[in-house]
């Protein structure tokens, strides 16, 4: 394979990969939403663990509630601590 022929292979392969990112940008960004979003929630439910002692309320930590929390926001926040407070 001479040069231009590897030339040709590698700027292909830089408009596919371009094509890949502009089809799939705006799923992509709904997952790092979605994840950033659960990070938050988890870094949540930790805050209410870590206070656990002082107000009474204990949220298990795992994915469900961090997803509930991250998909949901403040009101599954809410809604996970309502949930507890009546079970």
């Amino acid at each position: 394979m001479d040069l231009s022929q590897k030339l040709a292979v590698g700027l292909l392969a830089v408009f596919l990969l371009l094509a890949l990112v502009r089809v799939f940008r705006t799923p992509l960004k709904l997952a790092v939403k979605l994840l950033v979003n659960t990070l938050l929630g988890f870094l949540a439910l930790w805050a209410v663990n870590l206070t656990a002692g002082i107000t009474g309320f204990a949220l298990g930590l795992n994915i469900w509630n961090a997803l509930t929390v991250g998909v949901l926001g403040l009101p599954g926040f809410l809604l996970l601590l309502l949930v507890q407070w009546v079970l």
